[in-house]
């Protein structure tokens, strides 16, 4: 059978995947565990910054609504992709298929947009030292990468030949922007890949590159600073109190372990974007621009497994908070019933809020990263 490109289907029997149904079927049962963890977490993360005043800094907020679009992406996006793998046909009709591919976009978009403001965030605060991001700008910044995530993603829900499982001999998990000839389509696809991978990619790299630099400067200063005093001679009265404010170890240990943690988290946040995104970005440009990718065989598994990843994102992101965020682990507590809890909750001290650009600054009297 012809399939448009100049070549022969295989023989066996046209228009059918490669991967069983049995296998489909299991794959279909894991991504409606994967909806339940995603949606279950992430509202846990939104419930604890609505219902705490505490809570609502202005990075969790950024943390709120990245949650927010991962929510969105579990019960407007996930549950149809289970069921076209479980059926291996799109059965909700092409006007829904279009507008899934806009709100898988859009709220992909959102996402990556909230983990570049965090990134560009954390850059200004212990590259230039300067903290400007409150409460009140952040929700400035959460309205506009909305707006505009909304207009980048809109285009895709008009005048786009999408491609839906079951058409002719091509077979995807979900509706894609599949195979197009057309200048403006092509265009549109680059356009999507720069704005969800490449260009936030780009400047994420650049901030945690110049953040690891400022990191090793000022670790070596701290170290240079402690090991001073060990080679001087004996001092008058003011150098000796000037000593006294560089030893601090306990301080030096405390600031360092607040510091590395902090930036170790929104690391690994970049680190599972990275992971995640990249395998789907580029499949889905091979799907626009190249027809033999589009058409062979290997598409529809290859597919399934990049869209698997960026689906993965919406339950790494939880996990990772309540693993990484004291706060957010002990607010979680307080939503398990106390029958389920392993361990009962311990006291913990409270400590004077600081401002995060503090934490990053090397001063004469006290060495603090």
């Amino acid at each position: 059978m012809d399939n448009g490109s100049g070549t022969t289907s295989p023989p066996s029997e046209p228009g059918t995947p490669l991967i069983s149904v049995t296998l489909r079927v299991t794959l279909a049962a894991i991504m409606i565990f994967m909806i339940t963890i995603g949606f279950l977490g992430n509202s846990i993360v939104c419930l604890i910054v609505y219902q705490k005043p505490a809570m609502r800094s202005a990075i969790n907020l950024l943390l709120a609504t990245l949650a927010f679009s991962d929510i969105m992406l579990s019960l407007l996006c996930m549950p149809f992709t289970a069921v076209t793998l479980g059926n291996a046909d799109w059965s909700f009709g092409s006007g829904f298929c279009r507008a899934s591919i806009m709100l898988y976009w859009l709220f992909v978009l959102e996402g990556v947009s909230i983990l570049l403001i965090i990134s560009v965030d954390r850059f200004l605060i212990i590259v230039q030292r300067q903290d400007k991001l409150t409460p009140h700008r952040a929700k400035v910044l959460i309205a506009g990468s909305w707006l505009l995530s909304l207009c980048v993603s809109l285009p895709s829900i008009v005048g786009w030949r999408t491609g839906t499982a079951g058409v002719g001999d091509v077979w995807v998990p979900q509706c894609v922007l599949g195979y197009s000839e057309s200048v403006a389509d092509r265009a549109y696809t680059v356009l999507l890949a720069v704005a969800v991978f490449f260009a936030p990619f780009s400047v994420m790299l650049y901030s945690y590159m110049c953040i690891l630099n400022t990191v090793r400067r000022n670790t070596l200063r701290v170290h240079s600073h402690a090991s001073e005093p060990s080679c001087l001679p004996a001092l008058n009265q003011v150098s000796k109190m000037r000593l006294i404010g560089l030893q601090r170890p306990p301080q030096i240990k405390v600031d360092m372990s607040f510091k590395t943690r902090a930036f170790t988290t929104i690391l690994i946040l970049f680190v599972g974007f990275s992971v995640c995104w990249l395998p789907y970005t580029v499949v889905s440009l091979l799907a626009v621009f190249s027809r033999q990718f589009y058409y062979s065989p290997a598409f529809y598994p290859i597919s399934i497994g990049a869209l698997w990843l960026s689906y993965l994102k919406t339950v790494f992101n939880p996990i990772i908070y309540c693993w990484r965020i004291r706060k957010f682990r002990e607010a979680c507590q307080e939503f398990v019933p106390k029958s389920c809890r392993l361990c009962p909750r311990m006291g913990s001290r409270s400590r004077r809020r600081v401002r995060p650009s503090n934490i990053y600054v090397c001063s004469e009297t006290q060495s603090a990263v």
